[in-house]
């Protein structure tokens, strides 16, 4: 059964993750699937529906999922959610899927002291209090973002994450309205004459004041259908540009000229008709019309929004992480038990993982056209999956768990602080204007991601080192040189990386910025880290330090690097304080605060150390 261990490791893995992109996993039915592929054009980019669900419900609730409360508790999923929002607001504005957990701002919003453990809320039980949220928030809005307290964080975060909600429910059917189908269908009907009435009006012809007026109440309706949504569902007509596309207020105000309803408002009001009816078959019929017409017309469009709904449905990384913590626990166990078929699992763990995550950044960057780091998130992601790709060729040199071991501890790591990261919104953002995009830019970050990678690789290993020595005894001395060995060469290789990184980055400022160097705190980091790296290597040439002062400072640079990856963004000055996050603050804080402990225990004395203290265990 060991013998076969590691193989059925791997394929239940590679098992679970294929069975995630099977269309038939998805427990939703195939015209809710539909739906969610539909593309629109929402925060400079081209999305399917499911995106816009699923980055909205992560930001507004910190989650995927809605569960219904009742006997038989109902769980809906992110398409679901959208389509109740946009066509059948009644039913959505009860589910309760604001998080709140600031307590002043639980009892500003109407709840009691018995009820201040409640962290989730329904918009219907926030809108009686929208308007003292909305003042709080003029209150707190001028205070800079690392001065504010944590009211004042929480009434800005959701008085955002209303007005993003607002903005959803009112994307392609206006507030109030029972039948939007029929609305537009009586429009249709009357729609020259009232626009011959209202031209006549404006001459000061003769004219019929109530088709007239009719048609002026529609406009205005219209302009604010207009002005409450940044959702662009409706594509442009055939012949105009394919990438200007238009929200549905913008589209019916061009009726009045074209002289008919468009056929797009038409389809999403017919949809939104059969959605809050029930009519299942009347929805798929309108939705498959729909979806050929796009077909027809934006195959490319339509195509991109299908890949990245098999890729949410997927979430690789999700599934990485995972793979990467069972890859750690295999590797632990090959130290205390089963040596070899415990390895082989840890190591095919690791590969199904990297490979799974491998999967999702080219999909990632074949949406985006881009190069593998855009933003903070991706950057998490790529560090990941470098360091994991180092561990591997550690594992084949040395074939003793410890390069599994480390690349499942830095894969789950980064693969959490991504999916954290993902609670700010759309992962797949635009890039920003700071960061003009050219051939420097596309190596500078990935060239200094990997310097991050190595250096991060090589403070992971000197972890083991030290852990595994004091609390077992399983760092004999030839596993203690083969780790000596393998951070002494992933420095090298991090010295090397960060060095051309920063000079590239260089490059690149002075083509975009018209300088190579200006002392931004992200320069600043950058440099500190090269020079961390070559001080290493400077004490370990010269007998500075053996093996356990190596270690000490090789867990150090985890520091340096965090610093100058996360610390810098926080400072809210620079060219790359874009990434700014306060809850990161505390995280960071708790993260140094560990490695000065490890480092703390390092300097133990070496007869407290289980591997190197005489006599039985």
């Amino acid at each position: 059964m060991t013998r076969r261990l590691p193989f059925l490791v791997a394929a239940a893995a590679a098992f679970c993750f294929l069975l995630g992109i099977t269309p038939g996993w998805v427990h939703q039915p195939a015209a809710v699937t539909a739906f969610g592929r539909l593309p629109v054009l929402s925060e400079g980019r081209f999305k399917p529906l499911d995106s816009v669900a699923r980055s909205t419900l992560l930001v507004i609730k910190g989650s995927q999922t809605i569960v219904l409360p009742g006997k038989e508790p109902t769980v809906l999923t992110p398409d679901q959610w959208l389509l109740d929002v946009m066509f059948a607001p009644e039913k959505a504005d009860a589910y309760k899927v604001f998080y709140i957990d600031d307590p002043d701002l639980i009892a500003l919003v109407g709840k009691s002291e018995a009820n201040l453990s409640i962290h989730y809320h329904s918009f219907n039980e926030i809108a009686p209090h929208i308007a003292e949220i909305e003042a709080q928030e003029k209150l707190a809005e001028p205070v800079g973002a690392q001065a504010r307290n944590h009211f004042q964080s929480s009434v800005v975060q959701l008085y955002g994450n209303l007005s993003h909600y607002l903005r959803l429910r009112r994307a392609v059917v206006p507030d109030g309205s029972k039948d939007f189908l029929g609305e537009l269908i009586h429009l249709q009907e009357n729609l020259v004459e009232g626009v011959d009435a209202v031209r006549a009006k404006e001459e000061g012809k003769p004219h019929d004041e109530a088709k007239a007026a009719a048609l002026m109440e529609e406009g205005q309706k219209f302009v604010g259908m207009s002005e409450s949504t940044d959702l662009l569902a409706i594509p442009p007509d055939e012949g105009d540009d394919p990438n200007a596309w238009h929200n549905a207020g913008h589209a019916l105000l061009e009726t009045f000229g074209k002289g008919e309803v468009n056929p797009a408002v038409f389809a999403y009001a017919g949809m939104a008709y059969a959605w809050r009816g029930n009519q299942t078959e009347s929805f798929e019929h309108i939705l498959g019309l729909y979806q050929a017409s796009l077909a027809k017309h934006f195959p490319r469009q339509v195509e991109k929004a299908r890949i990245e709904t098999v890729f949410n449905a997927a979430q690789p990384f999700y599934a990485g992480m995972w793979m990467y913590l069972g890859a750690f626990l295999f590797a632990a166990l090959s130290w205390i038990r089963w040596p070899e078929p415990a390895r082989l699992s840890a190591v095919g763990l690791v590969g199904v993982g990297w490979v799974v995550t491998t999967v999702g950044i080219a999909t990632r960057m074949w949406l985006e056209g881009r190069p593998p780091v855009t933003n903070l998130y991706s950057s998490a992601l790529f560090i990941g999956w470098g360091s994991v790709a180092l561990c591997l060729v550690l594992e084949v040199i040395y074939k003793n768990a410890i390069g599994t071991a480390a690349a499942g501890m830095i894969g789950f790591a980064t693969l959490i602080i991504a999916h954290h990261l993902a609670m700010a919104g759309d992962t797949l953002e635009m890039m920003r204007a700071v960061l003009d995009s050219n051939f420097w830019l596309g190596t500078h970050v990935v060239v200094v991601a990997t310097g991050y990678a190595s250096t991060y690789l090589s403070g992971a290993l000197a972890i083991i080192y030290i852990l595994r020595g004091i609390f077992t005894r399983t760092l004999d001395k030839a596993t203690a040189d083969s780790l000596a060995r393998m951070v002494y060469g992933i420095v090298c290789f991090a010295t090397l990386f960060s060095f051309v990184g920063t000079v590239l980055g260089g490059i690149w400022a002075d083509q975009s910025w018209g300088r190579f160097w200006g002392w931004d705190p992200k320069e600043n980091g950058a440099l500190i880290i090269v020079i961390w790296n070559a001080l290493i290597l400077h004490a370990r040439w010269a007998g500075m330090v053996r093996q356990r002062g190596l270690m000490c400072l090789a867990v150090f640079g985890n520091i340096v690097t965090s610093w100058s990856y996360f610390g810098t963004n926080m400072l809210g000055v620079g060219l790359h304080s874009y990434g700014f996050t306060q809850a990161a603050f505390w995280w960071l804080t708790a993260f140094v605060a560990s490695q000065l402990a490890i480092i703390a225990l390092a300097n133990l004395p070496l007869d407290k150390w289980r591997s190197f203290r005489p006599g039985p265990a």
